[in-house]
């Protein structure tokens, strides 16, 4: 049964021994989603929730909004996430250099689609979009290997239109949740 307390002092001894073995904390607590989903509450709304924060490591329970999409970005760390409710589409890129303006872009490089149960491990140099393709809620404990909100290596996001780097922006990524949110409920409000 997954016990937060127990997992975040797991995640803690373990983030030392590296990618591999968060991975299997994570892929052993979304083994069982229901008993996730009991520990940290029925998910009601987006949004960003922190766990645990500290210099090597930074566990998350991230809410995606239905129909939500989170513009490419990087984390310069590595990361492991596991759903444990919903799906989470990811979109993978990698870098390019725009031939005529000379601009550091991207360019998509693969994909990977995950339901309740699944993981995926990402390294750290690794750049990715993510969408919740449903009309509900989609769950899923984020687990780093650093600092997530204060990394000591800047991070970088990609506008979605144009795929031009510029620097990661926590507070855009609140406010997109914050906006996704507000749309979920008005819909929902609308069904009523």
């Amino acid at each position: 049964m997954f016990k937060q307390d127990r997992f975040i002092e797991d995640c803690k001894s373990a983030v030392g021994e590296g990618q591999k073995a968060i991975r299997e904390l994570v892929v052993e607590a979304v083994a069982d989603p229901s008993g996730v989903c009991a520990e940290l509450g029925e998910p009601t709304q987006a949004g960003v929730f922190p766990l645990y924060k500290a210099n090597d490591l930074t566990i998350i329970n991230f809410i995606w909004a239905p129909c939500m999409t989170l513009l490419p970005h990087n984390h310069n760390m590595f990361a492991v996430i596991g759903i444990y409710g919903g799906r989470e589409d990811n979109m993978f890129w990698r870098r390019i250099k725009d031939a005529d303006a000379g601009e550091p872009m991207i360019e998509a490089a693969g994909s990977d689609s995950m339901g309740a149960g699944q993981a995926v491990t990402m390294g750290p140099d690794i750049i990715h979009s993510v969408a919740n393709p449903i009309k509900k809620l989609t769950s899923a404990i984020h687990v780093y290997g650093g600092d997530f909100f204060e990394p000591p290596k800047p991070r970088a996001q990609w506008d979605h239109e144009t795929l031009v780097e510029e620097p990661w922006d926590m507070d855009n990524t609140r406010a997109v949740f914050r906006e996704c949110d507000d749309r979920f409920n008005a819909w929902v409000a609308a069904k009523g």
